[in-house]
């Protein structure tokens, strides 16, 4: 059994503050975003998939611009140009795979 309370959090970017949980082929997050804070654009080689838990993200991937809010789902496709903008505080889960050996703490 793993504990969330017991994941230690990471802040990656300014206002995105994440506990991680890497199995063999995927990595998950458990993200606490504050209200205003930027995903700058960037894309990776892992495929993603997002859920917006609590709150409103405005989530662009490609040329597709939404505002996601509590239980919306996004898949964003390896490689493909993706960012945002929290529109209130947000928690979201992402699923990606392969892992992300650059969030391993």
């Amino acid at each position: 059994m793993i504990k969330i309370s017991e994941i230690p959090k990471k802040e990656i970017i300014k206002g995105f503050e994440a506990q991680f949980i890497h199995t063999e082929h995927t990595t998950l997050g458990i993200w606490e975003v504050k209200k205003g804070a930027i995903l700058p654009m960037h894309n990776h080689f892992h495929e993603q998939i997002t859920q917006v838990l609590e709150g409103q993200f405005e989530l662009t991937i490609g040329e597709n611009t939404a505002i996601f809010e509590n239980g919306d789902l996004a898949v964003i496709p390896s490689n493909i140009i993706h960012g945002g903008r929290a529109l209130t505080d947000c928690k979201i889960f992402d699923i990606f795979s392969p892992v992300r050996e650059d969030y391993k703490i």
